[in-house]
């Protein structure tokens, strides 16, 4: 599992921010953890009232994320999880998911945290979602990059 040298972020301040989470639907108890990471991370951030939108799938997630960007948000947070299954279904939804949210954030300017998961199983998941018996918090990570990148950006 990763996580062995992850840089430690600071982040306070941030109640100019305007931040939105875009998260997909299913998974219910995964996408739990990963949202409240997210929105407790926004919190000690000092960032008022995130917006939080669901959306059906991880598929959605790009294009919910592109106009967000488009309507003034500083950061955008993108969480989601697949699982493989039996099927190439996959290695498709993951690729161009991940594809899209990068051309979000390319295109747009805005930085998209990436909190989408693309794991084995459920277990692996859990593992990563930042629930009380998970090692990892994606939530939280994809949050931290976001607003970090979000204050870089203040600074260029």
């Amino acid at each position: 599992m990763s996580g062995a040298g992850s840089p430690t972020i600071q982040l306070s301040g941030l109640s100019d921010l305007k931040v939105a989470v875009v998260a997909s639907m299913w998974h219910d108890e995964i996408m739990t953890g990963l949202i409240n990471g997210a929105l407790e991370t926004c919190a000690a951030a000092g960032v008022t009232e995130p917006k939080l939108v669901r959306v059906t799938g991880s598929f959605e997630l790009p294009v919910v994320a592109r106009a967000l960007t488009q309507r003034g948000y500083d950061a955008v947070i993108a969480l989601g999880v697949i699982i493989r299954g039996g099927t190439p279904h996959f290695e498709y939804v993951s690729a161009a998911t991940s594809e899209g949210l990068v051309r979000v954030a390319i295109d747009s300017g805005v930085p998209v945290g990436f909190g989408l998961l693309t794991c084995d199983n459920e277990e692996q998941a859990r593992d990563r979602a930042g629930l009380p018996s998970s090692r990892e918090s994606k939530g939280r990570e994809a949050a931290e990059a976001a607003l970090s990148t979000a204050m870089t950006l203040r600074t260029l």
